[in-house]
């Protein structure tokens, strides 16, 4: 993807990139998570959950667009990146991030089941590890919050 943007663009529109990820996830039955990963202003990644249509427990949104944008990189270090994510890294996702050099991360929704971000653990304020990446969350929490609750709204209703 070669979208360049200039400064003046918000968290707000990269993290509308990322809910529109998560509405590919939805129409395809995965969870509906949606992840963009950006340099400089420019989108290196968008990706969303694919676990059951990859097959792999892995195949998370910040996987995906950590992986992808590695590749194009050519360094699996991403060092001045920031990732935009729907949903609120789980512990796998946080330690990847963090292995990236991931600069910052700005989720939308918290994830009282497996949040890594300070909902059940918080694995970036640990002083311990090397790495710091700064997080910020709830930008577009409520729009997040709906996409999720609608799709498991609807998983109820069909079972």
């Amino acid at each position: 993807m070669n979208i360049k943007v200039t400064d003046s663009i918000s968290d707000q529109t990269f993290m509308a990139m990322a809910l529109a990820a998560a509405a590919d996830a939805a129409s395809a039955g995965e969870v509906p998570v949606g992840a963009v990963l950006v340099k400089e202003g420019e989108v290196l990644a968008v990706a969303h959950n694919q676990p059951i249509g990859l097959h792999d427990p892995s195949a998370h949104a910040e996987m995906l667009a950590l992986r992808a944008a590695a590749t194009r990189l050519g360094n699996y270090r991403l060092d001045g990146c920031t990732l935009y994510v729907t949903l609120e890294p789980c512990p796998m996702c946080a330690g990847a991030i963090l292995h990236s050099r991931i600069a910052r991360v700005v989720y939308a929704a918290a994830d009282a089941k497996t949040g890594a971000a300070g909902s059940v653990v918080n694995l970036f304020t640990s002083r311990q590890l090397n790495h710091h990446t700064h997080v910020e969350g709830g930008c577009c929490a409520s729009e997040a919050a709906a996409q999720l609750s609608d799709f498991f709204a609807q998983r109820r209703s069909k079972a």
